[in-house]
């Protein structure tokens, strides 16, 4: 979510609950519960006011899509979290690119532009390649 700015950290906490909610299209509570479960970690000032950075809102914008696009519940969001930040590998967007990209061919192929049945689920062949590509998985250690 960079603006362009010289300088601009992404890191560094500067929203505040409901600018971010805004943003994402949400409800500040919303956002409270995501911090409940664990999914969201913002910075506090020392009066304990909420401030999100442009990493926070990525990864907001990335529960939203998970939860509303791709029906995933919060249990499983916190797990492919965990997942990506062990792996350190980027899993959420080439699952994404991927599914977008076959989704595009499929549609293709139907040739009317009539969506695919499954283009909002996450395939375990999905994961599988993913995690097959990734050098510091076990998969990809196992097939060596």
């Amino acid at each position: 979510m960079s603006n362009g700015r010289v300088g601009h950290d992404p890191r560094r906490p500067v929203y505040v609950i409901s600018v971010a909610a805004s943003i994402v299209a949400a409800h500040p509570r919303t956002l409270r519960i995501y911090e409940d479960e664990g999914l969201i970690c913002p910075a506090r000032t020392p009066t304990n006011i909420r401030l999100y950075s442009d990493e926070d809102i990525r990864r907001l914008t990335w529960i939203r899509h998970l939860t509303r696009e791709r029906g995933v519940n919060l249990a499983g969001i916190r797990l492919l979290f965990e997942l990506e930040e062990r792996l350190g590998a980027r899993i959420l967007e080439a699952l994404y690119d991927e599914g977008t990209r076959r989704r595009a061919a499929e549609e293709a192929a139907a040739g009317d532009g009539t969506p695919a049945a499954d283009a909002g689920l996450i395939r375990q062949d999905d994961l599988q390649r993913t995690f097959a590509n990734n050098p510091t998985s076990r998969l990809a250690r196992q097939r060596r």
